[in-house]
């Protein structure tokens, strides 16, 4: 039972609001203060409420095929992004090419980075919103990759000023009251 209790992991939820309507949750572990889930959703152009898009983190999958329909193949690659207290960090599962043939190219201009394959079998073009949101560009010499368990793992070091950001974040989410369910909720202007 003990061990049990070691794998539970508390979390601090927030949800902000935002004036255009757009919406943010973002999950933290509360003993370690890691990221574990950051989720946006924004208002359609007529008004209706969008789907939650995932921006950090993985959402508990819950499939129901006479629902969702078809269903991918589980040895597709899975495109996650998990960040560290010093990387933004994107894990790409089911890729079983040894790290020779990965290619990895910033393309600071377009605030994107490009994943390639030599062998043509794997594409991916990804941003990191963060330092788009904060006013930083894309530098290609922070970026490092690993290979392992047929997952491909992408590091791209968190500039200074973004470290010290985030943690006047955190020092501001952890000095909110829960509301009564337990969340914290922001309302920003």
């Amino acid at each position: 039972m003990a061990d049990t209790m070691k794998l539970l992991r508390h979390k601090r939820k927030v949800h902000f609001t935002f004036s255009d309507g757009a919406e943010l949750i973002e999950e933290y572990d509360v003993n370690t203060d890691e990221l574990l889930l950051r989720k946006w959703r924004k208002k359609g152009t007529l008004g209706n409420v969008g789907k939650w898009e995932i921006e950090v983190g993985e959402q508990s999958s819950s499939l129901n095929f006479e629902i969702d329909g078809l269903v991918e193949s589980n040895a597709n690659p899975v495109f996650i992004r998990k960040d560290t207290k010093s990387h933004f960090q994107w894990r790409i599962r089911n890729l079983p090419y040894p790290l020779e043939n990965y290619k990895i190219v910033t393309k600071p201009q377009e605030g994107q980075i490009v994943l390639s394959t030599v062998n043509k079998k794997y594409f991916k073009m990804f941003g990191v919103p963060d330092l788009t949101r904060y006013g930083l560009p894309l530098q290609q010499d922070v970026i490092e990759m690993a290979h392992a368990n047929n997952t491909l793992i992408i590091s791209y070091k968190k500039p200074a000023a973004y470290v010290e950001f985030e943690k006047r974040l955190l020092q501001e989410i952890k000095r909110l009251k829960a509301s009564k369910d337990g969340d914290v909720d922001c309302a920003t202007s």
